[in-house]
């Protein structure tokens, strides 16, 4: 196609693209008392990006490519459960099913600031947020090669992991200080687990527990309704939760006095970075409402109401368009929930006193870790620290509380 043809359609195409902006964006601009101008000056803006990038870019760009990448980038700016879908992942999001096996990630050791790079011959920052977690699942046995970066560590490691069923285990129970205090881990925030929580609570009475420790650390999944019921579990009065849009009404979840079960017993609660989701709603209504310690680190920050859009062509967009927000106001989706206690995780500290060394030897200090006498190219590694230092805080906390 000649160069001249390919610039008029690409004029055509930004005067479409101006159209439907205008058109879809008028009643609001309007509402805001927004001069149109500045709505056309944006989109003359993208119109004249594309005519250098078609017309001075090195070579003949694949216009295709451009413009997915440059609608994934409109999306996924907005947070991180927005995801633009090209038609082919639209269609493979579609027939994906719920009961594909997962990639041990946990067991990979990959940690908080590790990158995923590249999923087999896919790049991460090429496909769309909802794609990767489509390309970690797949059939129980079948293996995933993923490049990794490593903070420090410039050269991505390379890892091929076996996808498998992952059992879905009961919610966790254990008993400190002579059965004093109970511990509850809910590993996903379901129906199942939520009414095993339930039922340890109930019966409290007969395992003489006086004090409850509950642990939200690396829970991310589960239901959003399920979540205000176990956090209602433990408030008798006042707000859980807010939802609300710009097309969806503010709607406040309150706590239901008769589905209380235990709102007296002295209560911490551990969060960690794996926090997300329905234990962030959990979360954040415990700590507004001084009903509970948190304790750990600040969670990841999730806590939406998705809505899929097909697109003409055959692609989807979807969009958060309603966000869970703490009773205080503060949504989880923007800002996350900080614990009124900082503890870093021990793997945090780990990393931190990597940094020292990698410091210190920068600056010409001696290597602790040497191989006949030479540092080795790949990383010692360092031995798993057996504390808990969050566990160890939030027993602290509580054994100085009184029942």
């Amino acid at each position: 196609m000649p160069k001249s043809l390919k610039l008029s359609l690409l004029a055509v195409s930004a005067v479409l693209l101006l159209t439907m902006f205008l058109g879809a964006n008028t009643h609001r601009v309007r509402a805001a008392g927004e001069p149109q101008e500045g709505a056309y000056r944006q989109m003359l803006v993208y119109s004249e990006v594309l005519r250098h990038i078609q017309g001075d870019y090195v070579t003949d760009p694949n216009m295709g490519k451009v413009t997915d990448a440059a609608l994934r980038g409109l999306v996924e700016g907005l947070d991180s459960d927005s995801s633009y879908l090209t038609p082919e992942e639209y269609k493979a999001y579609k027939t994906h099913s719920n009961g594909h096996a997962q990639v041990g990630l946990n067991e990979a050791n990959l940690n908080d600031g590790d990158v995923i790079e590249q999923i087999n011959d896919r790049k991460t920052n090429e496909i769309s947020l909802a794609s990767v977690k489509l390309l970690l699942e797949g059939q129980s046995g079948t293996p995933v090669t993923l490049s990794v970066i490593h903070p420090r560590h410039p050269a991505p490691e390379k890892l091929t992991l076996t996808r498998t069923d992952v059992p879905v285990l009961p919610a966790g129970e254990v008993f400190y200080e002579s059965g004093s205090i109970l511990y509850l881990k809910p590993i996903i925030i379901d129906r199942d687990h939520v009414q095993q929580v339930e039922s340890k609570l109930k019966n409290m009475s007969r395992t003489n527990s006086k004090k409850i420790l509950l642990d939200l650390r690396d829970v991310s999944n589960g239901d959003d309704a399920e979540a205000l019921r176990l956090a209602n579990l433990f408030l008798k009065t006042g707000t859980i939760a807010t939802l609300e849009g710009q097309k969806v009404a503010k709607q406040t979840f309150s706590a239901e006095p008769g589905k209380s079960v235990n709102s007296n017993a002295p209560m911490v609660t551990l969060v960690n970075h794996g926090t997300a989701g329905p234990a962030e709603i959990v979360a954040g209504a415990l700590l507004d409402s001084k009903r509970s310690e948190l304790v750990g680190e600040k969670t990841f920050g999730e806590g939406a109401q998705l809505r899929t859009f097909e697109l003409p062509d055959g692609a989807a967009i979807i969009l958060s368009v309603a966000k869970y927000a703490t009773p205080s106001g503060k949504r989880l989706e923007d800002e996350g929930v900080t614990p009124s206690v900082a503890v870093a995780s021990a793997q945090e500290v780990a990393m931190a006193v990597d940094e020292d060394d990698d410091e210190g030897e920068a600056d010409g200090a001696p290597s602790t870790q040497t191989v006949n006498s030479a540092k080795p190219a790949v990383p010692l590694a360092k031995p798993v620290a057996k504390v808990d230092t969050q566990l160890d805080k939030g027993l602290e906390l509580l054994k100085a509380k009184a029942a």
